[in-house]
């Protein structure tokens, strides 16, 4: 057995990798959230076998790379990454580019994908369109849908609720606090209790009876129409180096929600064609019956 240090809980993992306690605090994620403490000048140094802290350093320089061609709307290629930052580590590429991958899906909601093997040729593509009623703009925002993730899986695993305190615990972990502008999504606090409340992602609620008032966070009607509960469990999973069945009982939340979603999509299906056969049959009854 191995310990996952998460916060105050060390969570006890098995080789089959199912936790002994489904009780799991958020608490610190995994390295994929997380700059080593040391600098990179002291790391990067030239050396056969790197360590595990400088293939870190690497994979959040190829992330910032992957970003910055991300935001030039450009796809990016193995050559392109060798010569631009892994340079002298380039045994190592495939290792790199899972890590950065990973770090790109987690933090920013980005999946990478291979658009041409021949030339290994990627591109990032958005997991979870925030802004799909938006107008469209020139310009590629580096997308915050991996803080909705977070605020999502906070929310799920807090039984479907959770407080404000319970939410910024998670958030100043991964270096996000409220009133301190940051790179990925601006004011923090802005972003999760006004621009996603307005865009229906989040309900931001104050809590009855609660002086000075209390405020919690729900899932809105657009997160359940756009995610679901195992896609963030799945995120959730990642964090925390393990599988969505390690957690019984939120796994088995998921799949109901799953066939759920499910259901509702063949009935939403069942009323189209129900509707476009009506319409048929009347538009063929005016032509047959003229007034």
């Amino acid at each position: 057995m191995r310990g996952l240090v998460t916060g105050n809980l060390i969570v006890t993992k098995k080789r089959g990798g199912a936790h002994n306690n489904q009780h799991l605090d958020l608490g610190r994620p995994s390295s994929y959230l997380q700059y080593p403490s040391c600098s990179p000048n002291q790391q990067l140094c030239s050396s056969a076998e790197p360590s595990g802290t400088k293939l870190t350093w690497n994979k959040l320089y190829n992330s910032e790379y992957i970003l910055y061609k991300y935001q030039m709307k450009e796809p990016v290629t193995k050559a392109d990454m060798l010569r631009n930052v892994i340079q002298m580590y380039k045994n190592h590429f495939y290792e790199i580019l899972r890590k950065a991958s990973e770090h790109l899906e987690l933090v920013f909601g980005l999946d990478m994908k291979e658009v041409d093997p021949n030339r290994n040729t990627y591109v990032l593509v958005n997991k979870l369109e925030l802004s799909y009623d938006a107008k469209p703009s020139d310009d590629r925002e580096v997308p915050k849908t991996g803080v909705l993730m977070t605020v999502l899986g906070v929310i799920f695993t807090k039984g479907n609720c959770a407080t404000e305190e319970q939410v910024w615990e998670l958030l100043n972990i991964m270096g996000l606090y409220a009133g301190r502008n940051n790179f990925i999504c601006g004011e923090p606090k802005k972003l999760i209790a006004k621009d996603l409340v307005q865009e229906r992602y989040l309900e931001y609620c104050q809590v009855a009876n609660t002086d000075p008032p209390c405020y919690e966070f729900l899932w809105g009607r657009r997160a359940h129409a756009k995610t679901g509960k195992m896609k963030v469990l799945e995120v959730l999973a990642k964090i925390h180096d393990t599988v969505p069945t390690a957690f019984p009982s939120w796994y088995e939340e998921a799949l109901r929600d799953e066939g759920e979603r499910a259901q509702a999509r063949a009935a939403a299906r069942a009323g189209t064609a129900a509707l476009a056969s009506v319409r048929s049959r009347a538009r063929a009854s005016s032509f047959f019956c003229p007034e």
